[in-house]
């Protein structure tokens, strides 16, 4: 017989929402069990570049999760190893054009009052700010709340600081366990039964596939991206910088390529540019229109990274759902499933908030913040 486990709760995915979701839920006394087909950080928290921002989003309840989570990140900072590399680096948003920094205005204002740190600059004060940009530009906005961790070594770290959290690596779930009345208990893998009241689905762009186990419809959809790394350089970049149209990109559904540059340097010298945008399924077929794409806006923001050598090519899967909010809190449809996932790029940024409100609803406490705006049920449809 499989082996059982006296355990509160399963977690499906060991990227950084998983490890999120573990690490608060094993601070709140639950006995936890973390079960991932791959290693720890093998999806897309693995192929990310590791963002924490509040400058891409408008006022709202995501803004309101990342601001959260920007909070608790800065503590976690302090709880956590140094391999994390949490460095509060600043964000800066710049602009061409002064018809777009007066839509900037606009959008900052909106931030202001949700509690963003939106600072405007103009184009001296951006070259103060960044030597090495364009010199051209008409302005933008610094916003020093943005910071930066590398991704794989937070989900590590925040699962090795959780206590008594059990990993099961290498294993795919490949059913849900249910009991008489259709409720949750536990999940089955090639390996072991892991028994539990409850599941949490942190399988990101796989979070559709964990939700039809248990016949619930979640309509992720895995959204490609592309990230330059250079060769190791000076700290020629110092925020985190990116120009305004980025922001368009992450709000769209377009299925089609989309890219605008955002660029930061990393403690070890490398260049990091990012990103785009494109649902293609799971290709992980190169687009070399999309690096072609990516090189030139980064060289137009920083003309100093025109010569540069780019020494790899990494890309990864966000998991998109149509609202662009994620699904995080129980499930109406399927009693013991909890979602957390459908974070698109933003799932480290928003990691931390995610586990303090699924460790909320699964203790009964009062929650950091309203919930309703990334609950479930807006995808089960009427009753």
């Amino acid at each position: 017989m499989p082996k059982r486990h006296p355990l509160d709760l399963v977690i499906i995915g060991a990227g950084v929402v998983g490890a999120a979701c573990a690490y608060y839920a094993a601070r709140a006394g639950l006995r936890v069990a973390v079960v991932d087909r791959g290693p720890v950080a093998g999806g897309t928290t693995g192929a990310g570049e590791g963002n924490l921002l509040v400058s891409d989003k408008e006022a709202g309840p995501e803004l309101d999760l990342a601001l959260l989570s920007a909070r608790l990140w800065r503590e976690l900072a302090l709880e956590l190893p140094a391999e994390i590399e949490y460095e509060a680096k600043g964000g800066l948003v710049v602009a061409a054009e002064e018809a777009t920094v007066k839509g900037l205005r606009g959008f900052a204002d909106g931030q202001r009052a949700a509690g963003v740190d939106a600072v405007e600059v103009g184009p001296d004060e951006l070259r103060e700010l960044e030597p090495y940009l364009a010199p051209d530009l008409a302005g933008g906005f610094h916003y020093p709340q943005d910071a930066q961790v590398q991704p794989a070594q937070a989900a590590a770290r925040l699962l090795a600081a959780a206590p008594g959290v059990v990993l099961h690596l290498g294993e795919e779930v490949t059913e849900l366990l249910r009991g008489p009345a259709g409720e949750l208990r536990g999940v089955r893998t090639a390996r072991r039964d892991l028994l539990a009241p409850a599941v949490v689905n942190a399988a990101g762009t796989w979070g559709g596939a964990v939700a039809a186990l248990a016949g619930a419809d979640l309509p992720v959809l895995p959204r490609r991206g592309f990230v330059l790394v250079t060769e190791p350089l000076p700290r020629v970049v110092r925020h985190k910088v990116y120009a305004a149209d980025y922001i368009a990109d992450v709000a769209s559904g377009s299925a089609a390529l989309q890219s605008s540059a955002v660029v930061e340097g990393t403690p070890a010298g490398p260049v990091l540019i990012g990103a785009t945008r494109e649902r293609v399924g799971f290709d992980r077929s190169l687009s070399t229109e999309a690096l072609r794409r990516l090189a030139a806006q980064a060289a137009g923001l920083f003309p100093v990274l025109a010569d540069v050598r780019v020494l790899r090519v990494y890309h990864g899967f966000r998991p998109y759902l149509p609202d662009h909010l994620p699904a995080i809190g129980p499930d109406p449809r399927v009693p013991g499933l909890f979602h957390a996932c459908g974070h698109e790029g933003a799932g480290i940024g928003l990691a931390p908030a995610t586990g303090v409100l699924i460790a909320a609803a699964l203790t009964g406490v009062v929650p950091a913040l309203d919930p309703v705006p990334f609950a479930p049920a807006r995808f089960a449809g009427p009753p």
